[in-house]
């Protein structure tokens, strides 16, 4: 009986040797591929750096054999902004499935913060700034680019929301090539006060709501102000007096890239209205004030040498970093709102 199970033993430990060896391997590959994956996803989460508006305004219209005009450096800023959004390392990462693109956080929604933008803003181009009266037709190119932006951005087949997005960079690239063609004069970019207050109207309510999520980061009770100023407003169901907002705790770091992401595109497409809108600007003598809202926005860019978005509270030992950048958007938003009013002045 002994020598049977020593027989058996014998005959056995072999495989279980073999078998050892292959775990080994299986996890030594494991581990190798999980430490490349966090590499290549710390390096996939870094912001790209800014790009120069009115050299790439230049550039795209030298590609053409044409000249800036009025309107190039929107159009260009636009079209940078848009493709640097899904050629950045690591491409477009809201939508991925597969590791490590669907582990990571950040990006995803900085991403998301920068597609606003960009849907924003090709909707004002198609209502307002290429059309000289409300009753005037719209830019062909142009209604077919907003409605691609605005394809939902987790789509990742059938078709991929990146698919989506490039039909709508190319209409882009289409109607620029119109704008700067001197022999042509279907496509137009109106520089009016009115169009520049109509764009920066939808400015202001997406960093006024940012600037609360990123406030409601250490919680706040706040009073109901909804029906303020009007003694006959109602409103469709009722609301208490006050109530305690906060963001979840889960949700703090998405807020912070998603306004991270914000105020990147935004400094692009201010800098493009500072040179598109200069004539108007002057006149109204508002061109300090456009650049002080730059100089505001740029700030939310320094480098965030913490690894996590820290949540301490507003005056105790650990930063917040969410009140932080709370502070440089409240003061964009406000300097905003005053620039609307001197473009609404005669």
């Amino acid at each position: 009986m002994l020598e049977s199970i020593k027989m058996f033993l014998q005959d056995r430990l072999p495989d279980s040797g073999l078998s050892s060896g292959w775990l080994r391997w299986l996890g030594g590959g494991l581990a190798i591929y999980l430490l490349l994956a966090i590499a290549v996803g710390m390096y996939w989460s870094m912001a790209p750096s800014r790009f120069d508006v009115s050299s790439l305004a230049q550039q795209m219209a030298s590609q053409s054999a044409g000249q800036t005009v009025t309107g190039s450096a929107t159009t260009a800023a636009l079209v940078g902004v848009a493709e640097t959004l899904l050629d950045k390392p690591g491409g477009f990462l809201r939508n991925d499935r597969f590791p490590p693109g669907i582990w990571l956080d950040n990006m995803p929604n900085w991403e998301f913060g920068v597609l606003v933008q960009v849907r924003d803003l090709s909707r004002a181009l198609r209502e307002a700034h290429s059309r000289s009266q409300s009753q005037s037709t719209e830019d062909p190119d142009l209604a077919k680019a907003e409605p691609m932006f605005n394809f939902g951005s987790n789509s990742w087949a059938l078709p991929a929301s990146e698919r989506e997005y490039r039909k709508g960079i190319e209409h882009l690239h289409s109607y620029y090539l119109r704008l700067v063609d001197e022999n042509k004069s279907d496509a137009q970019f109106y520089a009016r006060a009115d169009n520049l207050a109509y764009w920066l109207g939808t400015v202001e309510t997406r960093l006024g709501s940012l600037s609360q999520r990123l406030s409601a980061s250490v919680g706040q009770r706040r009073l109901n102000t909804d029906l303020a100023g009007d003694a006959e407003a109602t409103q469709a169901t009722p609301a208490p007096a006050d109530d305690i907002v906060q963001t979840p705790w889960l949700e703090i770091d998405d807020v912070f890239y998603e306004a991270r992401g914000t105020t990147w595109a935004l400094i692009h497409f201010l800098q493009a209205a500072d040179r598109d809108f200069a004539d108007v600007l002057e006149k109204k003598n508002a061109r300090v004030s456009l650049r002080q809202i730059i100089r505001e926005l740029e700030a939310t860019q320094e480098m965030v040498f913490s690894p996590i978005i820290l949540n301490g509270s507003g005056f105790g030992l650990v930063a917040n970093h969410s009140l932080v950048m709370a502070s440089y958007i409240s003061r964009a938003n406000a300097a905003i709102i005053d620039l609307r009013g001197l473009l609404s002045d005669g």
